[in-house]
């Protein structure tokens, strides 16, 4: 057994493969999930069975919905929840977070760990913690059962940030004891604007609106719902994306014409070539519904913030806020209430300096 241990926030898919993955590796895991009924059968059986690139049973310490006994004695905890459930586990946690805590969103979307430290501070938690977010999520995989996982696909070199960033060299060096896939980012900055979900997801969505209701989402998501007049949607969006970025002087910031040629070797000069080229989208189908986290996780936890950055910044975000309408629209909500603003992220009324100085320093 390794002297670090480990709790995993959310019994997901993602968060029964990281578990179970921990645990084979021979690492101390505690499992917590708001509903009990979720880890019973996990409780029963002693811990989770994972196959695919991994194969195992991974036992696992302590199964339960009780935050506290979850975290208690823990080094790393390891959040694998939905964006839109941050907020509520930084409140439940704080109550019970110290300095000896590492805590990790996986993955943090934009601005995850901005939020999460700002909600500690608002419950009071004024203590040392270290909170960092992955710029995206460690594996590719799927819950196959109750109390079964698999992975398909490792992820390689993922980047994590911490708030501030002077602690990211000691986060990424626990972290990877167990994971060597973590490196280390320039700063939260760089991990939040290169969430690349927030250019891809919600934009084909809600430009395929009649098509998923008419067919429920009988066709594929990146090959037949992209077509030119998307791709160029996506293309402003990225831009506007970026352009926000380098306005908070993030300079390890790459367009996702680039990120498709590091992530997938796809070189392409346009994005609807490099989509359409791209192997590993062909076959991925629509979703069924449009009640889909692509809209309700990635326009509030992604695009809200870009926007809100771009307001700070005076620079335009005007296809962003579109999708924003037209989501608010659908939903007959108010996402940019309910999402990261500029409020709720603990920077309204803050200059570019300022900022940088919370994020960076």
């Amino acid at each position: 057994m390794h002297d670090l241990k480990f709790a995993v926030v959310g019994a997901g898919h993602g968060g029964k493969a990281v578990a179970a993955h921990l645990a084979i590796k021979g690492f101390t895991v505690n499992l917590y999930n708001r509903t009990f009924s979720r880890i019973q059968p996990i409780k029963k059986m002693g811990g989770i069975e994972l196959e695919g690139e991994v194969k195992g049973f991974g036992k696992i310490n302590v199964v339960t919905n009780d935050i506290e006994k979850a975290i208690r004695g823990v080094d790393v905890v390891m959040v694998v929840v939905p964006a839109n459930g941050h907020n509520y586990i930084a409140r439940i946690c704080a109550p019970f977070l110290n300095e000896r805590h590492v805590v990790v969103l996986n993955p943090g979307r934009t601005c995850g760990a901005l939020e999460f430290l700002n909600v500690l501070r608002e419950e009071g938690n004024k203590k040392n913690v270290a909170i960092a977010e992955a710029q995206t999520f460690i594996y590719a995989s799927r819950g196959m059962g109750p109390a079964a996982a698999k992975i398909f696909r490792i992820k390689q070199a993922i980047p994590v940030a911490a708030i501030p960033s002077r602690k990211t060299g000691m986060v990424v060096k626990k972290l990877n004891v167990a994971f060597p896939e973590f490196i280390p980012a320039v700063s939260v900055i760089e991990t939040s604007f290169n969430n690349m979900g927030a250019v891809f997801h919600p934009s084909i969505t809600i430009l395929n609106l009649s098509r998923i209701e008419s067919t429920l989402g009988n066709f594929q998501f990146y090959i037949e719902g992209v077509t030119q007049s998307v791709a160029r949607i996506l293309e402003a969006v990225d831009r506007e994306r970026v352009t926000v970025a380098r306005k908070l002087k993030c300079t390890n910031i790459y367009s996702a014409i680039e990120w498709l040629s590091m992530a997938y070797n796809v070189v392409e000069d346009n994005l609807f070539d490099a989509i359409h080229s791209n192997p590993g989208y062909a076959g991925i189908m629509a979703p069924r519904t449009i009640n889909v986290r692509y809209i309700t996780e990635d326009i509030p936890m992604s695009l809200v913030p870009i926007s809100e950055f771009g307001r700070m910044l005076g620079v335009k975000t005007s296809v962003i806020d579109s999708l924003i309408d037209i989501a608010n629209s659908i939903f007959k909500k108010d996402f940019r209430a309910s999402g990261r603003n500029l409020s709720r992220l603990g920077l309204e009324g803050l200059n570019l300096s300022q900022v940088r100085n919370i994020l960076i320093k």
